[in-house]
């Protein structure tokens, strides 16, 4: 027996192929910021908090190392 998909499965196929170019072109990598210790003097460059008592800093980054900032 052969399976022939639904309308609604070939129409939501259609939209995603239509679609998804415009959904990935508006996609941009997450920003890198400076998180400073509350505990201590260590700061860490990352997309998110390392965790409970770090502070991120205001500027933001283009690059793991927190060195291309984001104008």
């Amino acid at each position: 027996m052969k399976h022939v998909p639904s309308k609604a499965g070939l129409c939501g196929m259609l939209f995603a192929a239509l679609f998804s170019p415009l959904w990935m072109a508006q996609a941009a990598p997450a920003d890198w910021y400076w998180w400073s210790s509350k505990t201590s003097d260590a700061r860490v460059c990352a997309q998110t908090s390392p965790g409970e008592g770090w502070t991120q800093e205001k500027q933001a980054y283009s690059d793991a190392r927190c060195e291309k900032k984001k104008l």
